[in-house]
């Protein structure tokens, strides 16, 4: 019997079943095209976060402790790949003799490194000119000597002679923060910025250097093991962020007190698993409302059948089926809907993930492979339950398949209603994301040391209590307009129908429980797409923000701190082809008491012409305003937040500053007056900086020598103009573009995965949209054909139906689409705002991703005149065969 029950619904009912299956197809592949997301991108946040890393561990040898017992422990560390001792030792300066001057620097860092630690550590130098092993001295100092390849250099030795070596190359220390951090101190205590003055010495010329200085002055050497690890991690980054540091913990352990260890893996891991929780906030927020729609809209293509389900059941009754019969051929559809709905969408899952994410499975571990699509299919055969059972079950229990008539044309006002449970829930909205989007509130909290994150869930109960008063207050607002509404509709109707629209506008009273659904559940679908859109439009607009935050323009040219520009570089830059504009900023350090800050001096009429200066940097400000305020007070300054609570300072402040005179190359007090507060700027350290008038510097210090020069190419090819000035500058600036930049400040989410969940995402809410207008309208017509042959007996012309059937879809497609964007605009503040950890710096404006509004538009719109064309063909049937098939 459910074999022959099966086969007579795909030979009459194929559409219905088949569109069912397919609404289970659209939530089980975006389970599982999400879940495919998720576990990727964490996986591939471990990968870069293991492959950005030069030295994994840095293990300091405590002074009094023998370098040979930490060296064995190291030795027995498990998962050491490659170590190598390296020795640090402080001088008290560097000089050189170039033509008839004598150049020198103040105290620097000596470095003795084995052979082929180059090679090793990959990424910890790299190479300017000259040689690539010997005597190398970094650029800073090379520029601070005017040294070369072939000059002798003396290294002061505090209580010795100076020793003379001989440069073989000069190098650049791409990772020289975490190359000199101080081993085991807080972030809060590490150094500001690296040591300016730097030489590498080969291991052995380091020893004959400076073994003497150590017997006498041990407090000036130090010994460190730098160790790259296995790097056979858990996928996850909090798995690995876990395993990494307690190894490191373990080392420290077993050396008794001997060591101590740098864990610049486990940093990186730590900002790794930071971006992978957001990820899994992306999923919940962007991905499980979608995954819900599509279920909703599986168990609303069920329920369009609903009238002709009780009649074919009541049949069943009438001819001795029982109760549980009856369930055991709704559980059988359920299962068949279930199956080919589950298996369609993992194999539509498993070729988008192959086209969006590069690979075919479901995830970076054998676990995530198989538990994704397991659990999308899961859920799946859950929804094919819930939508084809749970009615069924609720027929019989209410006893409505008798009243089978009666159920369908009465339109039971919702008791919700009645308790104004859709304002309720959108107070309560508003509350919630009021205390959600407070300041200083965080959606994902990473404590330091703590090798567990911990995600504020509560965020989450602002968007759903938005999405379900929303529906509910549009719910409403359908209904009063297809009842006490109706003389308006009769009105807007009249372009459309003419004389017949008073027929018409009675006609979808009638019929509003079907319209009033359909209404809905399109107007969220849209909702669902606009909140999305937007979202991903706006994460795309800050990640360039950033990109250009940190570069500070297309291309960037940064000159060697306290050397004096060439006369003409600004003409030099201009001239090169490709450049449109280039902005000359001073980059200096200034004494705010014992603190040592960056200062960037700069033109406040013109700064902005090649960079981007956001509101968002200046609280309680705009950038406009302040850049104002400086041209016109020259001696203003803006100071960071965290100097500003330091410092306790007040608006109109005035503030004392230590600069370097150009003349006497001594400290110079310098008062300026504090206007604002500063949290971002082009190219500044995210913690403590000043920026100030350029002009009123260059005034109080005799130099008007700018230190990096911001150059904008007007959209074209950076690659080529930034290697024009790599030739224009050689080895004496470093020079930085925006495509670099892009790829490596970016999160995680940003460079390896987001484009991709983007292109699944709104790619479904296409789907959603279609299904929720046309196929939902489409399969709902088998309950509004008996109105259609009704009519055409009583005289109704084509023109008469067709004006019918497209007065419904107007109605439907400009109030669902009309509501879906008021609601997606409201989400979209909303998401923007509780997810501003995300965004880095966070949004002046919200970015609205206009074209593919457009195409959303086009497509649902297209769809519903599609569904209309082909109603108002099968309208023209004869009407008394239409009627004896009801």
């Amino acid at each position: 019997m459910t074999w022959l029950w099966l086969t007579g619904l795909l030979r009459r009912r194929p559409i219905r079943l088949l569109g069912t299956a397919v609404g289970v197809a659209v939530a089980v592949a975006m389970l599982a095209s999400l879940g495919a997301f998720l576990a990727r991108s964490q996986s591939t946040m471990t990968e870069r976060a293991v492959r950005g890393v030069a030295v994994d561990w840095q293990v300091e040898v405590v002074r009094g402790a023998m370098d040979a017992d930490v060296a064995e422990v190291v030795a027995a560390t498990p998962g050491v790949v490659d170590s190598a001792q390296v020795d640090l030792a402080r001088t008290t300066g560097f000089s050189a003799v170039t033509g008839a001057t004598t150049q020198m620097t103040g105290p620097g860092v000596v470095l003795g490194l084995p052979d082929g630690y180059g090679t090793v550590f990959l990424g910890e130098i790299r190479s300017l000119v000259g040689a690539e092993s010997g005597v190398l001295l970094a650029q800073q100092t090379a520029a601070n000597l005017h040294a070369a390849p072939g000059d002798t250099v003396s290294i002061g030795r505090q209580g010795m002679a100076p020793a003379t070596v001989t440069v073989a190359g000069v190098i650049d220390l791409p990772q020289a923060n975490s190359l000199f951090q101080k081993v085991g101190a807080p972030p809060s205590a590490q150094p500001i910025a690296p040591p300016d003055n730097v030489l590498i010495l080969p291991a052995a010329q380091w020893r004959a250097v400076f073994d003497p200085l150590g017997a006498v002055r041990p407090d000036l050497v130090t010994t460190q093991f730098h160790l790259r690890l296995d790097h056979t991690l858990p996928r996850d980054p909090a798995g690995a962020y876990t395993a990494v540091t307690t190894a490191a913990r373990n080392l420290e352990a077993r050396s008794a007190g001997t060591a101590l260890v740098g864990d610049n893996l486990g940093a990186t891991l730590d900002a790794a698993r930071h971006d992978a929780a957001y990820a899994g906030v992306l999923f919940l927020f962007l991905g499980l409302p979608g995954a819900v729609l599509a279920g909703v809209l599986t168990a609303t293509m069920a329920a369009s059948g609903s009238e002709r389900r009780r009649s074919e059941q009541a049949l069943l009754r009438s001819r001795g089926a029982s109760a549980r019969q009856l369930l055991t051929l709704a559980g059988a559809e359920a299962a068949f809907v279930g199956v080919v709905g589950a298996g369609l969408g993992i194999v539509s899952a498993a070729v988008l993930a192959r086209m969006v994410f590069g690979t075919g499975d479901f995830g970076g571990s054998p676990t995530a492979v198989v538990a994704w699509p397991l659990g999308a299919a899961a859920v799946g055969m859950l929804i094919a339950a819930v939508s084809v059972v749970m009615p069924v079950r609720r027929d019989l229990r209410n006893h409505t398949i008798a009243r089978d008539r009666q159920v369908v044309t009465a339109f039971a006002y919702p008791r919700w209603a009645g308790y104004g449970a859709d304002a309720v829930l959108l107070v309560l909205a508003a509350i919630v994301y009021r205390a959600t989007s407070s300041a200083g509130y965080q959606l994902v909290l990473a404590p330091e040391g703590v090798p567990t994150i911990s995600v504020s869930y509560w965020a989450f109960v602002g968007p759903v209590l938005l999405w379900t008063g929303s529906a509910l207050f549009m719910w409403r607002l359908a209904d009063l307009m297809f009842g006490a509404g109706r003389p308006l509709l009769r009105r807007l109707l009249r372009p459309l129908t003419g004389e017949l629209s008073g027929t018409v506008a009675a006609t979808l009273s009638r019929q509003r429980r079907t319209l009033v659904r359909t209404i809905v559940l399109l107007g969220v679908t849209v909702a669902f797409a606009v909140s999305t859109a937007t979202f991903n439009a706006t994460y795309r607009q800050q990640a360039e923000a950033d990109a250009q935050l940190t570069n500070g323009a297309d291309v960037t040219v940064q000159l060697p701190q306290g050397v004096e520009s060439p006369a003409g570089t600004l003409s030099s830059i201009a001239a090169v082809p490709g450049v449109a504009a280039v902005e000359p900023m001073q980059h200096r350090f200034a004494y705010i008491g014992s603190d040592l800050q960056d200062l960037y001096g700069v033109n406040p009429a013109t700064i902005r012409r090649v960079t981007a200066l956001q509101d968002s940097y200046f609280p309680g400000a705009r950038a406009g305003d302040l850049m104002a305020t400086l041209a016109t007070a020259p001696d203003s300054i803006l100071v960071s937040a965290e100097t500003v609570h330091d410092f306790q300072l007040q608006v109109g402040d005035p503030l004392v500053l230590r600069l370097v005179d150009a003349a006497t190359r001594q400290p110079k007090a310098v008062t300026f007056r504090y206007i604002g507060v500063v949290t971002e700027f082009p190219t500044a350290p995210k913690d403590s900086f000043l920026v100030a008038n350029a002009e009123y510097i260059a005034a109080q210090t005799g130099s008007a020598s700018a230190e990096t020069y911001l150059v904008d190419v007007a959209g074209r090819d950076t690659a080529v103009v930034t290697e024009r000035m790599r030739q224009l500058f050689g080895t004496s600036a470093t020079v930085t573009d925006i495509a670099n930049v892009r790829d490596t400040v970016g999160s995680s989410l940003t460079s390896v995965d987001l484009a991709g969940l983007t292109a699944v995402e709104l790619s479904f809410a296409l789907v959603l949209a279609v299904g929720a207008g046309g196929l939902v309208f489409a399969l709902g017509y088998a309950e509004r054909r008996r109105t259609h042959g009704i009519l055409t007996v009583v005289g109704a012309r084509p023109a008469h139906l067709r004006a019918l059937i497209f007065s419904e879809i107007t109605v439907l497609g400009l109030s669902g689409m009309a509501g879906g964007a008021a609601i997606g605009a409201t989400l979209s503040v909303m998401l923007v705002k509780v997810l501003s950890g995300v965004f880095d710096p966070p949004p002046d404006v919200i970015a609205v991703p206009w074209t593919y509004f457009a195409v959303l538009s086009g497509v649902t719109v297209a769809a519903l005149a599609v569904v209309g064309e082909v109603q108002v063909r099968l309208a023209r049937r004869p009407a008394i065969p239409m009627l004896r098939e009801l």
